[in-house]
């Protein structure tokens, strides 16, 4: 059974709460760069020593709102790959509208995750790694997942048996990344998902921040189904599973 919280552990968790949601304010109204603790305690009504006695400095706070929206859009990501079809193509389609989605929602802490680097700040991969790769791994796992059904006929497509030669360089690194992640599919493989994972983020940045321009498309969210398809395509994951 849980333990549950004192009095004193629970209006600690009520202020860390009122804390990070001042910060996600902030990230919306002001941007990374200019978090201030201070601030964070002019909203909360405190000295700003009080506030230091939660969180130690602006850069352990970026760092808590960067776990918090990684997590939520891993949970994101997850909860709608279960919900698709176990077929690759489909569940490659909703991870890739959950991200979309999210981002759309939540455009500012989209920017602090793959926006502009906040001057001065270094994340500790100590705590954003994890939380930060699971969108990546579970894109890995969809691709390793398709390649898996179609077999041989699949590595032969992607060149994997096709004498296409990989830089030396390039080949220790494409297998390190299937050693650390414990993916079998070929190399050429991993380096097409790559490209993948770079392509429908490079799309979702593109609109979140407005970089196709006001005009350009009526229907935004066609173009980025034509955008999964295409990007299936690269990865090796058909549209058709007949």
């Amino acid at each position: 059974m849980a333990k549950t919280a004192t009095p004193r552990q629970q209006a600690r968790q009520r202020t860390m709460a009122e804390i990070l949601r001042i910060g996600r304010e902030q990230l919306a109204t002001e941007g990374a760069a200019a978090l201030s603790l201070r601030a964070v305690a002019r909203e909360l009504g405190v000295v700003s020593s009080a506030v230091y006695r939660y969180v130690a400095s602006r850069d352990e706070l970026l760092t808590m709102l960067l776990v918090e929206a990684y997590t939520e859009l891993g949970d994101r990501v997850d909860a709608a790959v279960d919900a698709a079809p176990a077929v690759p193509f489909e569940r490659f389609a909703a991870l890739a509208r959950a991200v979309r989605e999210w981002a759309l929602a939540e455009p500012a802490r989209y920017g602090l995750l793959f926006g502009a680097p906040v001057p001065g700040y270094q994340a500790p991969a100590e705590q954003t790694t994890a939380p930060g790769i699971r969108v990546v791994m579970r894109l890995a796992r969809i691709i390793q997942d398709a390649w898996a059904v179609q077999g041989a006929d699949s590595a032969e497509d992607c060149g994997a048996d096709a004498g296409e030669g990989l830089p030396p360089r390039l080949a220790a690194d494409l297998d390190a990344i299937r050693s650390a992640y414990g993916l079998t599919a070929p190399a050429q493989l991993v380096a097409r998902g790559m490209m993948v994972w770079s392509g429908l983020f490079g799309a979702v940045s593109f609109e979140v921040f407005g970089q196709y321009g006001p005009a350009t498309f009526t229907d935004s969210a066609q173009f980025f189904e034509f955008v999964i398809r295409r990007l299936a395509e690269q990865a090796g994951i058909p549209e058709s599973s007949g």
